[in-house]
């Protein structure tokens, strides 16, 4: 059993194997750091690129590029709300303590649950992604 604390938040979460829930949650606090972490880099990758192509006056359509940034930055900022990784779900593995090990996830019908969760997840991303793109390339600046 791992104990951890939210460094947002403050409070206290004590999670174990016995949490995992077949396409609902499979990662503790560590991973879920982990995960908005990666959302924050995204974020960042995609408004430095926004800042970068208006400054250079480049043409709006090149502004389509911030889907990528933004696609990274929505899957991460996703799996931390629902506390469920993606990658985890499709390999058919979960992680309630430090980033690192992982156990197997026994049952077929688990796993099942676990990958159609993380298509879910990267339709999610990707339409976010494609919106934030999309967006970018309309602005009249």
């Amino acid at each position: 059993m791992t104990a951890s604390t939210f460094a947002a938040t403050g409070t206290q979460t004590t999670l174990a194997p016995a949490d995992y829930q077949p396409g609902v949650c499979n990662i503790g606090p560590a991973e879920i750091a982990r995960r908005r972490r990666a959302g924050h880099i995204g974020l960042a990758a995609a408004l430095a690129l926004f800042a970068v192509l208006v400054a250079i006056d480049a043409p709006n359509w090149t502004r389509l590029l911030i889907a990528i940034p933004a696609v990274v930055s929505a899957s991460g900022y996703i799996q931390a709300r629902v506390k469920f990784c993606a990658g985890f779900g499709s390999r058919g593995i979960f992680n309630f303590g430090e980033v690192g090990p992982t156990e197997r996830v026994g049952a077929d019908a688990d796993r099942a649950r676990d990958r159609a969760r993380a298509r879910q997840i990267g339709a999610a991303s990707i339409a976010i992604g494609l919106a934030a793109g999309v967006i970018a390339a309309a602005l009249p600046i």
